[in-house]
């Protein structure tokens, strides 16, 4: 019976250790060479700190409300720790870190504190699980700043941890601006705050100064004296606060503090989506993240922040999955892994083909398909023709555009079978919208009324009902186009069949009333759904589309 030599056996170990089963992430065999005498952690916890160093952003100010989503949504991605707020800041940031605590979540609440006891009494009256405290301990806030001694630091450092222990809080403590204190002070420091039962330290990079090699060298060097479990802080200021985090794990940390879409003070913090995948496709390390919630929690926060995650922010950007390069289009419609390094669902995006200049056959081909249209290649490349010239004289070609080329082309733009004939729309203060609209469909009269949210709402829902139940809005865009109150806007319907997931169309409009644009765009998009929706039930005999 033939047997395996230790080498043998220890690279099968490796690889192992190393395999990643159908996540669906494709990353480069190179990084297991590099890692693989590297022992990692099997786990690393998550501190996210959106609500509270994440909303210092410049312009966030989040309610209590709001704040209270956002932790609800962080509990169900699997956040283990919620840096809540800082409570001594006013009543009401106290208020909505006492409700987050009370809310029931499974996550660890914490509240940051300075070194006081006034700050960690704030923390306590909000029944929190956890103190963060801080206490700056670089030569130039000590002595800039603070004005205090290195000795009065470390006892500052002490008493706040000793009263936060004795009070029954867990106590994680951070050494402000670490990366640029002192080694052998840092070592004083935190040599001290154990022996008073501190549970966690973090390594703060509090103006992001720091590089991968140095923090991974540096946390090392401080993980020599530190029994308890180590956290990273990492700020984005030289675009490197992911990568000192993942860094910062070589070294040795056991948890990473971050942020949801790296909101955070100048550059911002780093960001969870990108920390969590990095962990996962790198090191094989794994979180208790559930990445298919990620894109869902980066647009609540985006919402209830205004601000907007850019197009191509890593993971959870708008073209974070989007192609529209005619070889990478054709690439990834057959092979996925050819231009994208992991697959989109992973983290609750979904992939889509971009109609543009750079555009080839294969992305309008199938994103006509989405829309159930199949053309001839001599049609198809026309559209492609159109498609490129529209491009190139700069404007943008969006998919309502692209199906009126492709029906202009195919001649099948026929005469609408669903024709708004009367309606009507009440709104007002204090009053809840009402909408009523007249239908000829097909030759036969609807009417409907509906209420909603808001005269469009109440509007689209009316035409929906007189159509049939069964159609979906999928999708609804609103765009200004001109500025000032008498704004010409536009507006776009994705419309769907609950009773056929294939069934897509699209409605477009333009006008200078948000309400009348938005119904107008609704007729359109209804009766490209009617005939479609006919076409695909020809052969079961059907001579009505609802």
């Amino acid at each position: 019976m033939p047997t395996q030599s230790p080498s043998e056996i220890a690279k099968e170990a490796v690889e192992a250790a190393f395999r990643i089963p159908d996540t669906g992430v494709f990353v480069s065999e190179y990084n297991k060479k590099i890692f693989s005498a590297t022992r990692m952690p099997e786990r690393i916890k998550i501190l996210d700190t959106t609500l509270r160093d994440g909303e210092q952003t410049p312009n966030v100010a989040l309610s209590s409300e709001d704040k209270l989503k956002v932790a609800q949504a962080l509990d169900e991605l699997g956040v283990d720790i919620i840096e809540a707020g800082f409570p001594i800041n006013s009543e009401g940031e106290a208020d909505a870190v006492k409700r987050i605590a009370g809310a029931g979540l499974k996550s660890e609440v914490c509240a940051l504190c300075r070194a006081t006891k006034d700050d960690i009494d704030a923390a306590l009256r909000c029944d929190v699980d956890s103190a963060h405290i801080f206490l700056a301990t670089s030569k130039v806030h000590l002595e800039k700043k603070l004005k205090i001694t290195q000795e009065e630091a470390r006892d500052k450092a002490v008493n706040a941890v000793q009263y936060a222990k004795d009070h029954g809080l867990i106590a994680e403590f951070s050494c402000e601006d670490g990366t640029r204190t002192d080694l052998e002070f840092l070592d004083v420091v935190h040599k001290a705050i154990q022996e008073v039962g501190v549970d966690r330290i973090d390594i703060p990079d509090t103006v992001g100064v720091m590089t991968p090699p140095a923090m991974a060298q540096f946390v090392a060097e401080i993980k020599k004296s530190v029994k308890v479990p180590l956290a990273v802080h990492c700020h984005d200021d030289f675009g490197m606060s992911v990568a000192n985090s993942l860094a910062g794990v070589l070294g040795g940390a056991e948890e990473i503090h971050c942020t949801i879409n790296g909101l955070g003070e100048r550059a911002g913090n780093a960001a969870l989506e990108e920390v969590v995948m990095g962990l996962q496709a790198f090191y094989n390390i794994q979180t208790n993240i559930n990445t298919r919630k990620m894109a869902f929690v980066s647009r609540l926060v985006s919402q209830l922040t205004g601000i907007s995650v850019p197009p191509n922010k890593a993971i959870v950007g708008e073209n974070a999955f989007s192609h529209e390069s005619g070889i990478h289009v054709h690439g990834v419609l057959s092979e996925c892994s050819t231009y994208e390094p992991m697959r989109p669902e992973i983290v609750g995006k979904e992939r889509t083909f971009v109609v543009g200049k750079h555009s080839g056959v294969h992305a309008v081909q199938n994103k006509l398909k989405e829309y159930g249209l199949e053309m001839t290649t001599e049609q198809l490349k026309e559209v492609v023709a159109r498609v490129k010239k529209w491009a190139e004289s700069g404007k943008k070609l969006d998919d309502a555009e692209l199906l009126a080329v492709a029906y202009d082309v195919m001649g099948q733009e026929t005469e609408p079978a669903i024709k708004l004939e009367e309606f009507t729309v009440f709104t007002g203060l204090n009053f809840t919208p009402t909408a009523t609209v007249v239908l000829n469909i097909d030759g036969e009269g609807r009417r409907a009324s509906e209420t909603g949210v808001g005269p469009i709402d109440a509007s689209l829902s009316a035409i929906r009902s007189a159509v049939s139940k069964n159609i979906v809005l999928k999708e609804f865009r609103l765009e200004a186009i001109t500025g000032g109150s008498n704004a010409l806007c536009e507006v776009t319907v994705k419309l769907g069949d609950c009773e056929d997931a294939q069934l897509l169309s699209l409605g477009k409009s333009v006008g200078s009333d948000i309400v009348t644009t938005s119904v107008d765009a609704m007729v359109e998009g209804l009766n490209r759904l009617w005939h479609r929706k006919l076409s695909a039930s020809n052969g079961k005999g059907k001579k009505r589309a609802y």
